[in-house]
């Protein structure tokens, strides 16, 4: 599956979610209802696409975005994040990775009472679930992602951050750092 086909299929399943940036987990549901409608060479090719694109949002920059809006970020919760960020759609996800201090124009600094983070942990796993619903094996889906897909990086690309460093957060994502420090 190429690029296009991937973020079509995410168009698609955002078409019947309200509100994308509140409810990421109804973006999975609707995804793995669809890729359930492919062969399953095509959800693996969905698989190794989204492996990709984790690949290439694993960034300090990327992190420290997700760092502010979270009020933290772990590995996992940051794995977590970019999951939110695929089911914000391509447009939201291109422009984070050009600059992504452009997320304050999509995120609300008011967290409502028992908020747990923008957190899209389900979208990581549509492609595994479909698999497993077409043909009953996920295990066969990881061995053929792992086949193709890049291997993540030891640590994010680009310049170190200290996340501790208010100064330093707010110099690279003063938007961000607007909402969520000051």
């Amino acid at each position: 599956m190429d690029r296009d086909g991937f973020w079509g299929l995410v168009e698609d399943a955002r078409g019947g979610v309200d509100d994308t940036v509140a409810d990421p987990d109804g973006v999975a549901d609707a995804l793995t209802k669809l890729l359930g409608g492919l062969e399953a060479e095509e959800i693996a090719g969905f698989g190794v696409e989204l492996a990709r694109l984790q690949v290439e949002s694993y960034r300090w920059d990327v992190w420290a975005a997700a760092y502010l809006i979270n009020s933290g970020a772990s590995e996992d919760g940051f794995d977590s994040f970019r999951g939110w960020l695929v089911a914000q759609g391509r447009e939201v996800w291109e422009a984070a990775l050009a600059d992504p201090d452009s997320l304050a124009d999509v995120v609300d600094e008011d967290r409502p009472e028992g908020f747990e983070g923008f957190d899209g942990e389900g979208l990581l796993h549509v492609g595994s679930h479909a698999y497993k619903n077409v043909t009953g094996d996920e295990a066969a889906y990881w061995k053929a992602v792992d086949a193709e897909a890049p291997d993540t990086p030891d640590l994010p690309a680009g310049q170190e951050i200290d996340f501790d460093d208010e100064d330093d957060l707010h110099a690279r994502l003063p938007r961000l750092a607007a909402l969520y420090l000051d």
